[in-house]
């Protein structure tokens, strides 16, 4: 990956929030280690294309007069860390100059692959209800405009034989698969002729597909679900069932959950850590509703063992900032946000140099309630979810 030798590198640049550790279980000599940066939905609603075309405008930089640079920079020290990091690339691409559409059948611009990559992703999951929004043609789009910009994918294909293909990756020198599934949407189904381009989640289809990438000598398998119900921040009964199947019939390592556009919680089930919703990378839906603003970074720290691999879960805070909407002639306040910007909260409030005060109020509100929904299933307990800070 030629980020980095190991957790040991990471570590320098890395520590933890203080607190009482649980039992570790022992290193094995000469051991391998990785770090896993996970997080929510990429929805690129109309207001993001508009703000990416006001900053090509101020850069000169981008493609075809969008730049979703400034959009994505505030998370880049944190996701450029990782060993591997993981995006949920909710809705299929269009073509540079667009047309672009928003909700319900999105189209956006490939452009914000490229800056995807840029701050640090690898690959992404693609299965979701919005998959197939503009059929096949489009998901082959998006697929040819993610290998363009260097990102691997997991959760649909342009070829019944690219289906039968395992994302797998080197990690500091551990093979590492990817999986991603997810419902199908009513609105867009995919035709029963091209049901080989989408991954439905169905526990027995995982089950086949990681003993597929355990047989290609996968030692690790991460698996990203899009499930759940939209705006909820606890989890659902079904999702809570599948969880409880999918860790106790399957080796899968960890699962990495999407689709509430809310901050769901972290928990171990059967052993395992199942984040059920990191809520939204970065949106704009048309009526924020605060929550829908707020996300979680989720950073997951791999180390080998003499009985496997031992996980420890740590979490980063995000909020994207929203500019107060404004009758024509009306001017902003006094310190008002100006620009739809995806914050790191933590490095926000542990550097308020000029924040103002009711930004500040809203940097903590995020903080505190993301940690509250994220913890409300016992995370903080024995299983050891812990806030992640950089050393400055």
């Amino acid at each position: 990956m030629g980020r980095s030798a190991g957790l040991l590198a990471i570590a320098v640049g890395l520590t933890v929030s203080c607190g009482p550790q649980p039992a570790q279980p022992e290193a094995k000599a000469g051991g391998r280690s990785f770090t896993v940066a996970a997080a929510g939905d990429v929805l690129i609603h109309p207001e993001l294309v508009e703000q990416a075309a006001k900053d090509a405008e101020k850069s000169g930089r981008g493609e075809a007069g969008l730049d979703f640079g400034p959009l994505l920079a505030g998370v880049k020290p944190v996701i450029s860390k990782a060993d591997l990091a993981i995006c949920h690339m909710e809705t299929p691409v269009g073509n540079p100059k667009g047309p672009f559409q928003g909700y319900p059948e999105f189209l956006v611009p490939p452009q914000i692959l490229t800056s995807l990559k840029d701050v640090g992703y690898d690959t992404c999951s693609t299965a979701s209800n919005h998959t197939f929004d503009h059929g096949l043609k489009a998901v082959r789009r998006t697929l040819d405009a993610m290998d363009k910009a260097g990102l691997g994918h997991s959760g649909s294909a342009r070829t019944p034989k690219e289906a039968e293909q395992i994302n797998i990756r080197d990690v500091n020198g551990v093979k590492v698969a990817h999986l991603s599934y997810s419902w199908e949407s009513f609105l867009n189904p995919t035709p029963e002729k091209q049901s080989w381009a989408f991954k439905r989640s169905r526990t027995e289809d995982i089950k086949k597909d990681e003993k597929r990438a355990r047989d290609k000598g996968a030692e690790v398998v991460l698996l990203s679900l899009h499930w759940g119900l939209e705006h909820y921040n606890e989890p659902s009964v079904p999702q809570l069932d599948m969880a409880q199947r999918i860790t106790e019939e399957t080796g899968v390592d960890l699962v990495i959950g999407h689709h509430a556009h809310v901050v769901q919680p972290i928990q171990k089930v059967n052993g395992t850590w199942v984040a059920y919703s990191l809520g939204n990378q970065v949106a704009r839906h048309s009526s924020p509703t605060g929550l829908t603003e707020e996300g979680a970074i989720g950073w997951f720290e791999f180390r080998e063992t003499a009985d496997g691999w031992d996980v420890s879960a740590r979490y980063r805070t995000t909020l994207v900032d929203i500019p107060p909407e404004l009758e024509p002639g009306e001017k902003a306040p006094e310190g008002a946000v100006e620009d739809l910007r995806l914050v790191d909260v933590q490095q926000a409030l542990e550097n308020p140099q000029g924040l103002p005060a009711d930004r500040t109020a809203r940097y903590r509100l995020a903080e505190d309630r993301t940690r509250g929904f994220l913890y409300n299933r016992g995370a903080p307990g024995g299983d050891g979810l812990k806030r992640l800070s950089l050393e400055k």
